[in-house]
């Protein structure tokens, strides 16, 4: 059984921009004393952080949060919510995952045998990768599991024609909340889908 992660981004509410007191000063010195632009409000989004199985497409593992954000750090809570439900053969992620510790937790902590996570040009500087399993998916990355992670995007377009791209709620917490009810409902219309389509076979 492979997993799959991904990112999820949904329209949100706005969060207040304001200029640094050291930033105003800074600009005025470049631009003949003139202030920065007025502050103004700049849209922040709620992200999800999920586990796919990608034979039955159900979300196994959810981590909710606010971007713009790094994607590792909601990579272990999600995958250990993951494995804690299933048994994995192999992980494939993308190049917001790319981090020796994310390989690791895979392999040597959860006990999954492969990870085919895209190596992130960024990251190295062009230099090759200094930790082992980062070095092994320079050398032979392994590609018929990659392929398996184009099922965690047919699973959100699934999500997002369904339940739609935008959430309802304004608050931090109330969008934390609504991300996690997304996933259930996500969950149980996949669920009564199989069990209609098993008892119809009868």
């Amino acid at each position: 059984m492979d997993a799959t992660g991904l990112d999820a981004r949904y329209a949100s509410a706005h969060y207040r921009y304001t200029y640094s007191a050291r930033y105003a000063e800074s600009y005025g010195a470049l631009h003949r004393g003139q202030p920065p632009a007025r502050p103004h409000y700049r849209p922040g989004h709620p992200k999800l952080t999920a586990v796919v199985d990608a034979a039955s497409h159900l979300i196994v593992g959810a981590v909710p949060g606010l971007g713009p954000a790094h994607d590792t750090p909601a990579f272990a809570p999600a995958m250990r919510q993951a494995a804690a439900l299933l048994h994995f053969t192999a992980v494939a992620a993308d190049a917001g995952y790319d981090a020796e510790h994310c390989h690791a937790l895979c392999r040597d902590t959860l006990g999954i045998p492969e990870t085919a996570i895209a190596l992130n040009p960024r990251t190295a500087g062009g230099r090759p990768p200094r930790t082992p399993y980062r070095r092994a998916m320079q050398r032979h990355f392994p590609q018929a599991v990659y392929r398996h992670r184009q099922q965690a995007e047919s699973t959100f377009s699934q999500h997002k024609r369904r339940l739609g791209a935008a959430l309802t709620t304004r608050s931090t917490p109330a969008q934390m909340r609504e991300l996690t009810l997304r996933v259930l409902t996500h969950n149980l219309s996949i669920l009564h889908r199989l069990r209609t389509g098993f008892q119809q076979s009868r």
